[in-house]
């Protein structure tokens, strides 16, 4: 069901793309093949202009005014945008939600293994959610819980910061940390002394949870 939704989607961004007699503009701008501005004419000059060269008439700024339409390959066009897409794709940093589950009556060495857990989640760039479920009678002393993960966020020390501060939702006790800017640059220090040139990564909003 997933696949095909995606499939829809790009078929759907395909259908939106105007072509040769589905441009309707009364003019538009018209660039040859070479990126050479030929002006503004009506569509049917330009495409006149297009099949004598055996090209098409691709409507590439819908929202200039006039629009913007180049003379090309139809085709070369389209590989050429899931190309540049799929290069964008991959610089883009999926950003992971690690969650650590604490209890209220936790013990000293489970607490620090737990601790610890969420430094190194930290360490390897990803966000780590701190939650602690009350049960029943627990609810009364909800200031142990707080206790709890305010304790784990001065534990943490530099390795994260709050991104969110602890909260309740329903019989939960939860906060975000993210990796600290101090964090993150010492994890990226091996790779930049390896590369000469680093690429570029840009952030993306997606997200996906793991618990632990």
């Amino acid at each position: 069901m997933w696949r095909s939704t995606i499939a829809f989607d790009k078929r759907s961004a395909k259908q939106m793309i105007r072509i040769n007699e589905r441009i309707r503009a009364r003019e538009i701008r018209v660039i040859d093949e070479h990126g050479e501005q030929l002006g503004i004419l009506p569509p049917f000059e330009a495409l006149k202009m297009a099949r004598e060269r055996g090209l098409d008439l691709v409507e590439v700024s819908p929202n200039a005014v006039p629009p913007v339409c180049r003379i090309q390959d139809y085709g070369r066009f389209l590989y050429e945008k899931d190309k540049s897409e799929n290069a964008a794709r991959k610089k883009q940093k999926v950003i992971v939600v690690k969650e650590v589950k604490f209890s209220v009556t936790v013990d000293e060495h489970d607490y620090q293994t737990k601790k610890n857990q969420c430094v190194r989640f930290l360490n390897e760039g990803d966000k780590v959610k701190a939650s602690l479920r009350f049960r029943g009678r627990q609810m009364s002393h909800r200031e142990l819980g707080y206790n709890i993960i305010n304790r784990l966020i001065t534990d943490i020390g530099d390795a994260g910061i709050v991104e969110f501060m602890p909260r309740m939702e329903g019989t939960t006790l939860h906060a975000i940390l993210a990796p600290s800017k101090k964090a993150e640059q010492a994890r990226l220090k091996p790779a930049e002394q390896s590369q000469a040139a680093p690429a570029a990564t840009s952030e993306t909003d997606t997200k996906q949870t793991t618990s632990v």
